[in-house]
């Protein structure tokens, strides 16, 4: 589980293709903390490290991974979000997360906010996942490539958020431009309270 306050940014430095999985390389500041069998949320894809070597590790990526992700678009260079499991005994300052990407949205707006940003997203609507859980409220939680964010001005398919010069230096919000996809994950609350409340009603 991960809280989506994000750690730093990892930079892939290999990226290698075998059959239908994809094995990334990736240096960051904490690789020598890590060890093999560790969880870490990637642009809020949780992977397992399989391998550590000097300053880089490796974590793989099966097709459905990448099919529901914006990890199969990486190329070598490019940085990712990057998050430590939490502890047990930590503060949960952002939200649960679970590190299970439900899809991928694309930037569709970013606006100059006289020091902050304010980025539009659109995803794809389907009513009978929106009634399952998969959907947006105003002020509520949405993680977005792993940072757990604030949702404003939601409709059936989009939402915006507001991003502080802290998070846009420090995440890589600020490569994300119009055209961009992101990682989303909807608040688990939320499906489970509509999952409830399909029982009830049944």
């Amino acid at each position: 589980m991960f809280s989506g306050i994000v750690e730093g940014m990892a930079r892939v430095v290999a990226i290698e293709q075998e059959q239908t999985n994809l094995h990334f390389t990736l240096e960051c500041t904490f690789t020598d903390e890590l060890k093999v069998d560790q969880s870490i949320s990637h642009n809020g894809v949780c992977l397992t490290v399989v391998r550590i070597v000097d300053n880089t590790y490796t974590v793989t990526a099966m097709d459905e991974t990448l099919r529901r992700s914006n990890l199969g678009l990486l190329r070598v260079g490019d940085e990712v979000n990057v998050e430590r499991s939490m502890p047990m005994n930590g503060r949960l300052d952002g939200h649960i997360v679970q590190g299970h990407v439900d899809g991928m949205a694309e930037c569709t707006a970013v606006e100059d906010a006289d020091g902050s940003h304010i980025y539009t997203f659109r995803y794809p609507f389907d009513r009978e996942m929106a009634r399952r859980g998969y959907f947006t409220v105003d002020k509520g939680s949405v993680t977005v490539n792993g940072v757990s964010l604030t949702v404003c001005n939601p409709t059936d398919d989009t939402f915006q958020v507001c991003i502080i010069p802290y998070t846009y230096d420090n995440t890589n919000f600020h490569a994300i431009r119009p055209g961009t996809h992101v990682n989303l994950e909807f608040d688990i609350l939320g499906k489970y309270i509509a999952r409830l409340r399909h029982f009830e009603a049944g």
